[in-house]
């Protein structure tokens, strides 16, 4: 697929989903999609799903009519996937996966096998409002659309700062913000501003973190328990992982999160010596070789446990080629 338009042909209804618990590239390129659609394409009656966002994308136009409760009954001609490396990470639309007449995905996630009729997986691309910017007409872009877009792009790449950051990711940036986006406030709003419970959460897990393996590998751990007293959900966890991987000399960062008892998730984050994607793949999960994540059973310990081996493995592997 080298267009959008090539996939909508004789189209009269479509819907547009992401994953679970949408983050900003999920929430940026389902919204960019809907609201490039909405304006070049009159004709297509369109609907866009998302979970309940979050507000540090309220600034994103029309984020208000994203649907977060899926019509299993209402049949579609076209449903379009963003960001969801699997069938199982679909979120609230998952179920039309079944019942509409065509299924796309669009990616770039490299753990993305393909599940829908059509796949458009890019994994050399920092996010999948980058993979979706190459799919439109840029003289249809609305700046409202490049908003969307960018906050996508700003929140995978950590603000140009990961490995997933490439010439290609830059240049598309930099066409958006001629669009006349408001870029630094997006920024602001989408990737740097917290709660000031969000900022005690993150200070704590801080305080609280441990370090293993020779202190090459950094963990924080937030309990349900800590999640009730601060008054935050799961979606308010964005920026800790990060924060953690930011100490000196740590090669990993493990960031568990108490979704129901005894069920984590974990977000892992790396340098060049540990691809997390591969781990995370074990147990279910993806992402991308420096950022992955995967939902666990058992007691932190145990997560903790099992998941070590594997980094402990990658990094001996790469002693022993230096040695």
């Amino acid at each position: 697929m080298k267009r959008i338009d090539e996939i909508l042909c004789g189209v009269k209804t479509t819907a547009i989903a992401g994953h679970v618990r949408p983050d900003g590239d999920c929430t940026g390129s389902c919204m960019g999609l809907y609201l490039y659609l909405k304006e070049n394409y009159p004709q297509i009656q369109v609907d866009v799903y998302l979970e309940e966002v979050r507000p540090e994308y309220d600034h994103i136009s029309k984020i208000d009519q994203a649907k977060c409760i899926c019509d299993e009954e209402k049949k579609y001609d076209l449903l379009i996937i963003l960001d969801a490396s699997s069938k199982d990470r679909v979120g609230v639309a998952a179920s039309l996966l079944d019942t509409a007449a065509k299924t796309v995905c669009i990616d770039h996630h490299v753990t993305n096998l393909g599940y829908c009729m059509v796949n458009h997986v890019s994994d050399k691309a920092s996010s999948s409002c980058e993979v979706l910017f190459d799919l439109l007409d840029e003289e249809k872009i609305s700046s409202d659309c490049a908003a969307a877009l960018y906050t996508g792009i700003v929140t995978d790449t950590g603000v140009f700062q990961y490995s997933c950051t490439s010439p290609h990711t830059m240049r598309v940036a930099a066409k958006l913000m001629e669009m006349g986006i408001p870029f630094s406030k997006i920024i602001d709003r989408a990737f740097f501003q917290k709660t000031y419970e969000q900022n005690q959460l993150m200070g704590r897990t801080l305080m609280e973190s441990i370090m293993i393996l020779d202190k090459r590998c950094i963990i924080g751990i937030v309990r349900q328990r800590e999640l009730d007293f601060y008054g935050l959900t799961p979606g308010d966890m964005d920026g800790i992982v990060n924060q953690l991987k930011n100490t000196k000399g740590v090669h990993v960062a493990l960031f568990l999160y108490e979704l129901k008892p005894q069920v984590f998730k974990v977000s892992m984050r790396s340098d060049e010596l540990v691809d997390v994607s591969s781990i995370a793949a074990v147990y279910g999960g993806g992402g991308h070789v420096r950022a992955a994540g995967c939902t666990m059973t058992g007691s932190p310990y145990d997560v903790i446990n099992n998941i070590s081996l594997y980094i402990e493995k990658q990094l001996l592997s790469h002693e022993g080629k230096n040695a």
